[in-house]
């Protein structure tokens, strides 16, 4: 018998979902509109299935978040190419190896390279970038570096690099379209299939609660999730930014943000889900509530210091402090949940590294 007592229709639903059962959209819908003990409920079984899948153990990867210049004008973001405010930035090529090694001797085993969509930094300036990092640290590299075409991931790709995170952000082509001025889902999505196709471990996720937002398009995120059998999910609140044309929206809501991820866990069982640090911008426990829910990642911020504010994509970030602090604290936090960093690969299981020898 279940743990999950069946007590009325939705606590019905959950333990189907935890057998195997594959929710509709109307379901994902129903369950997105619980509260109080169905919302316990649900939690649990997110919580239960993540144990079973990934274990009590938390993978780390360390972000260098190494330009803010963007040439896209999202209505949510902070780094979008129309805000005249922002002070820009790029890392040199030294300073982005350097404070790589730095997440190397800090044995985190993963570094996440991201930025906003830089055409400054060629195919020729990322591939060095990953060759250097691969050579003189052996880090596993992730990129986040937004849409580029099939010839360059697949050259990102012999160069080293075997993570790619490209957030679909919503599977609603109007509120795509209306969220990302002059950018097509069918772009993005056809960008996530040729990563898929060329055996990247492949990231993706949305934000809840843009406005226009419903939860029939956020069932719809859930299901692209499960059909494009991706690797990695970052799911994330939405989060006002002053100096966007959204400055006036309120932001998502973290319980529906909770139950999103726990969602997610459940519908694709062995994923890495990371508790993002937009959670814990919003709720002092958000992140918390996140890795009791199902997510099994945690992304400290490796970016030097001088930069680290200038990556403002949305306000009132709080991942601050010296990379030994941070995990420090980290361990501390894990602890008191019953849970541990662990300094390995974190592949999704299954998955093995790609050296570039071998492609």
């Amino acid at each position: 018998m279940s743990i999950f007592k069946a007590s009325n229709y939705a606590a019905d639903l959950i333990e189907k979902a935890v057998t195997g059962y594959d929710l509709s959209p109307a379901d994902i819908v129903r369950l997105l509109s619980i509260s109080g003990k169905d919302t316990k409920t649900l939690l649990a079984a997110a919580d239960s299935i993540r144990k079973q899948y990934v274990g009590d153990e938390v993978y780390l990867r360390g972000i260098i978040e190494f330009s803010n210049f963007c040439e896209r004008n999202c209505l949510y973001c902070g780094l979008r190419i129309g805000n005249p405010k922002l002070q820009r930035y790029r890392m040199m090529e030294d300073e982005i190896i350097g404070t790589a090694k730095q997440v190397k001797e800090r044995q985190v085993p993963t570094v996440v390279l991201q930025s906003g969509e830089d055409s400054f930094f060629t195919t020729t300036i990322i591939c060095r970038i990953i060759q250097r990092i691969r050579e003189e640290t052996g880090l596993i590299i992730t990129l986040s570096i937004g849409e580029r075409s099939y010839e360059d991931f697949q050259a990102f790709k012999k160069a080293g690099a075997d993570r790619y995170l490209l957030k679909h952000e919503t599977a609603s082509t109007e509120l795509f379209q209306q969220m990302r001025p002059g950018c097509k889902l069918e772009s993005r999505v056809q960008c996530l299939r040729w990563l898929k196709g060329l055996g990247w471990e492949t990231g993706t996720g949305n934000m809840v609660g843009l406005p226009g937002q419903t939860r029939e398009t956020l069932a719809a995120d859930l299901l692209f999730m499960k059909q494009l059998d991706a690797d990695m999910l970052g799911i994330g609140p939405f989060i006002a930014h002053p100096d966007t044309p959204l400055a006036n929206s309120a932001n998502g809501d973290i319980e529906l943000t909770i139950k999103m991820l726990a969602l997610a866990r459940i519908i694709t069982r062995d994923t890495n889900i990371p508790a993002t640090t937009a959670l814990g911008t919003l709720d002092a426990g958000g992140r918390l509530k996140a890795l009791q829910a199902g997510a099994n990642v945690v992304m400290p911020d490796f970016t030097p210091f001088k930069y680290k504010t200038l990556y403002d994509i949305y306000p009132g970030r709080t991942d601050v402090g010296s990379p030994a602090e941070i995990i420090a604290k980290l361990k501390n936090y894990l602890a008191s949940i019953g849970r541990t960093i662990i300094f390995g690969s974190g592949y999704r299981p299954g998955k093995t590294i790609n050296s570039p020898t071998n492609i």
